[in-house]
């Protein structure tokens, strides 16, 4: 077996070889596999872990309001820009494309909605916040081809990449690339903890500092509750913090997310993959972690670049093996939550649950679209009159998983206000008008199609057959 010095000095003189990629790309590249290599993976020792303080997870109804003058709102948003996290392709969803083109409520996408929030902010208070979209490579020519739709927009709309590095052949650590895999699958975007090199190397990161910003609001494209947010803004410049991550209550739904926590003096983000076997119970309790990571992130651009030119951002790797095409390989991933750890009086806010609102399925594409919210100037807004706080679950089968085969199932969708619980399996399609209330089960038989008609209220109902109905 070579030893690690020989993979890696094997590694770099193929690599350097690779044209499809930048100087930039191979240099963090080899780094990242270097880093990888030494095992430096950070254990964490569970007993020094601490609960942070309300000084470290600032509630978010302790912070100061906003200004209330807009001359003042005014200044404040012109030091912001909005960057969105953009990479991904809507592949589980069974989308071709970037996964921001789907559209999610009245023909409107992704983001259309984020271009029309953008847009009335900088017309309501006379400001201009630019739009930020990192693409990967996987998504970058489809995005150019969207983003030209908005051409007439009054929002400045700026694309850039993500880092493209090579996977890795399992067994003998060599470049899928250089193994006869030319396409895209020879590649991979090294997840989002790329977004501050990437800033920086495409020229973005110095442009926006020459133009007066100095603050980044980055978020999942897919969050539609990652807004603008005018308290926490005001907060982070008046307290001089260089680095924000918005958490938010855990549910039951959320106990895998990462949370935060205080370790030897400093915040970090503690992630499922770095706890002990035997303590993932406890890091799944709601009792001891009651927080987990929304990936709203709030990061100073001078901060950003002192960090980045001094190669200082080493957050944990999340190696990631994956199957392609009968071939074991090895994908070296960051996050950018992770790299809460090395900015100045980085602090996580404690954030309503509205902040949060992905959607990662069609059953999140179902509690958007219905009665349960409005959408207003882009915002997406829960209705009132829904009285729990939390959101009904949704279970649906294997049927509905396609946006198309969703879509096609519903006349309209279901008023939703009073539901608690919907789990649907099988060949099940819906009319117009319908109202789900409570706990509601519909499962189809096997090879037997059941439709729920027009205007049908099913309250604490368990279907199984139209006798049922």
């Amino acid at each position: 077996m070579a030893t690690d010095t020989e993979k890696l000095t094997s590694l770099k003189s193929v690599v350097s070889g690779l044209n499809q990629i930048s100087q930039n790309e191979k240099n963090g590249f080899i780094n990242l596999v270097a880093r990888y290599l030494s095992g430096e993976a950070q254990h964490v020792e569970w007993s020094k872990i601490q609960t942070p303080t309300d000084k470290v997870v600032v509630p978010y109804d302790r912070l100061a309001p906003a200004p209330t003058d807009p001359s003042e709102t005014k200044t404040l948003l012109d030091k912001l820009v909005v960057l969105k996290l953009n990479g991904g392709l809507g592949t589980t969803m069974g989308c071709t494309g970037p996964k921001s083109v789907i559209e999610v409520r009245n023909g409107l996408t992704f983001l259309d909605l984020i271009v029309k929030q953008i847009e009335s902010l900088n017309s309501k208070y006379g400001c201009n916040v630019p739009l930020l979209l990192m693409n990967s490579f996987n998504t970058h020519d489809d995005t150019l081809k969207i983003v030209e739709q908005y051409s007439n927009s009054s929002i400045q709309i700026h694309t850039f990449n993500q880092s493209q590095y090579p996977r890795l052949v399992a067994g003998d650590f060599s470049p899928f690339p250089c193994k006869g895999q030319t396409g895209k699958d020879g590649w991979y975007p090294p997840g989002h903890g790329d977004v501050f090199p990437s800033l920086k190397n495409s020229g973005k990161l110095d442009a926006l500092l020459s133009e007066g910003k100095d603050y980044v609001f980055i978020a999942n494209s897919d969050n539609l509750g990652a807004v603008v947010d005018l308290k926490i803004l005001n907060h982070l410049i008046q307290n001089k913090n260089e680095y924000c991550m918005e958490v938010t209550p855990k549910t039951l739904a959320d106990v895998k997310g990462g949370t935060l926590i205080s370790y030897e003096g400093k915040v970090q983000l503690l992630e499922i993959a770095q706890v002990p076997d035997e303590h993932v119970n406890e890091f799944k309790s709601i009792e001891k972690f009651k927080i987990f990571n929304t990936n709203n992130l709030w990061v100073n651009l001078k901060a950003i670049k002192r960090l980045v030119e001094a190669d200082a951002l080493k957050m944990e790797i999340i190696p990631n093996p994956k199957e392609v095409e009968g071939v074991k390989v090895l994908q070296l991933e960051t996050a950018a939550g992770a790299a809460i750890r090395f900015f100045d009086h980085a602090i996580g806010i404690n954030v309503p649950r509205s902040r949060f609102l992905p959607v990662k399925a069609t059953s999140d594409l179902l509690l958007v679209q219905s009665d349960l919210y409005t959408v207003v100037d882009g915002f997406v807004i829960r209705n009132e009159a829904r009285k729990k706080p939390e959101n009904p679950s949704i279970e649906l089968g294997p049927e509905f998983k396609k946006v198309s085969s969703f879509l096609s199932r519903f006349k309209s969708i279901p008023s939703i206000i009073e539901l608690d619980s919907l789990k649907v399996t099988g060949d099940v399609c819906f009319g117009a008008g319908i109202t789900l209330k409570g706990k509601v089960t519909i499962a189809a038989k096997p090879g037997v199609k059941l439709e729920i008609p027009d205007g049908a209220v099913l309250e604490n109902k368990e279907i199984n057959g139209p006798e049922d109905l």
